[in-house]
């Protein structure tokens, strides 16, 4: 019992901590601007782009967008939750810790969880409201499901790309052409079936894919896919189980060369 409250301390406080230390966007005007503001007029930006060349319809650019809306917050906040405690000096501390790794890197991914599913939530309904677009009230529960796995996944992904920080300098490099790679192969913003095969296959690996056909499926009255929803799960869990190995290897990499370095 006291180890479980333990455990379970470190990754509540132990993530709270570490999102209000590293998380670069957490003073009001920063997180307003870049995590609000920004992802709504991006979903106007792509349906009123629609609309103008005919691509799709409003529900689609809508609702993709409002679900890649999570990525501001999880992949950079997935990148920052590891590469920031490098870049503020206190990497050691954590690596020197006793603690086990991975309710200890789980902790610092769930606060962008929290922060995707607000940021979605946010975007979807302010966007729906301006531009008319009507979402069934029997449809909330299982949309409030598919976004909080869509932002579980993305923040997945985020602490994958951020264990590159624990061995590559400029990490955030990365973060950049990834959010680049959700926004063209997710489906978010671009149909899926216009894209080469090959793309079509990639974007079935990454976050935000299944889970923006579950929402648009949901906003249009349908049920809610389990497929859909599962394979979601089934692609966060693969990103995450890839941030432990990678968090793990390069911690021994790095402890193996301080050893040599001190010989």
């Amino acid at each position: 019992m006291f180890r479980f409250l333990g455990t379970a301390r470190l990754v509540v406080v132990g993530g709270a901590i570490s999102y209000r230390a590293l998380f670069n966007w957490t003073t009001p005007p920063m997180f307003i601007g870049t995590l609000l503001v920004g992802p709504l007029f991006q979903v106007f930006f792509f349906v009123f782009l629609g609309r103008e060349l005919g691509v799709a319809d409003d529900r689609f650019h809508l609702v993709g967008n409002a679900v890649l809306a999570a990525s501001a917050s999880c992949v950079y906040g997935g990148t920052m939750a590891v590469a920031n405690e490098r870049r503020y000096g206190t990497l050691g501390a954590v690596l020197l810790s006793p603690r086990h790794r991975v309710p200890l890197w789980i902790g610092r991914a769930l606060p962008y969880v929290l922060n995707g599913l607000f940021v979605s939530a946010f975007v979807l309904t302010a966007a729906s409201l301006v531009l008319g677009l009507p979402v069934p009230a029997g449809a909330l529960p299982g949309l409030g499901l598919v976004l909080l796995v869509a932002a579980g996944a993305c923040s997945a992904f985020g602490l994958a790309l951020g264990a590159l920080g624990l061995r590559f300098r400029d990490v955030f490099l990365v973060s950049n052409v990834a959010s680049s790679v959700l926004l063209l192969l997710t489906g978010a913003a671009v149909p899926r079936e216009t894209l080469p095969q090959w793309m079509r296959a990639a974007g079935e690996l990454l976050p935000l894919t299944h889970a923006a056909d579950a929402a648009r499926g949901l906003t249009a009255g349908g049920g809610l896919d389990r497929g859909l929803l599962g394979a979601e799960l089934a692609v966060g869990a693969g990103w995450a189980l890839l941030a432990v190995v990678l968090l793990g290897a390069f911690e021994r990499g790095s402890r193996r060369r301080a050893t040599l370095d001190t010989m």
